[in-house]
């Protein structure tokens, strides 16, 4: 028989405050370290990332650098993309569309592949458009994070928006 374990669901329930956003590229012999190497540069290294669903809890405000301690779990949605294909243009991008109404969800939206960086650029930004049209939500402010990359070795293009 099975143990069944009770726990507290505050930190499931706990909504995020601040979102962070951040891009990076990075190169290696290894593409693990290139992975790395993109999260270091978009700010993001040194926690353990929680791939999250594209909903913007309402009210979050932005922060430029992420403040909880190192080595946390950190919830995220992000797109990333990594090749060896020398020469190859690769690109990732997120966005994040802020409601007008303080009180509703926003959405955001990821991006990655074999692309530049304008054309990611413009995918998350109509991704996020028709996303708040479909909840019948109109948008206060759409911001877009894009990277781009030519692949040498091992490239990674990472875009993220963190949620703590």
């Amino acid at each position: 028989m099975q143990e069944v374990r009770h726990f507290s669901g505050t930190a499931l329930t706990q909504l995020a405050r601040y979102c962070t956003a951040g891009a990076g590229v990075g190169v290696s012999a290894f593409e693990l370290v290139s992975f790395d190497r993109a999260l270091r540069q978009a700010g993001f290294a040194d926690y353990n990332l929680l791939r999250v669903s594209s909903i913007l809890p309402a009210g979050v405000q932005p922060r430029s650098t992420v403040e909880v301690p190192k080595g946390s779990l950190l919830p995220i949605a992000y797109g990333v993309f990594s090749s060896n294909e020398s020469g190859r243009t690769i690109a990732a991008a997120v966005s994040l569309a802020f409601p007008t109404d303080p009180n509703a969800v926003g959405v955001i939206m990821e991006t990655e592949g074999y692309m530049t960086e304008r054309e990611a650029h413009e995918m998350v930004a109509a991704m996020a458009e028709e996303a708040m049209e479909d909840r019948n939500l109109k948008i206060a402010r759409l911001e877009v994070v894009a990277v781009e990359a030519q692949v040498d070795l091992y490239t990674t293009v990472f875009a993220g928006i963190a949620l703590w």
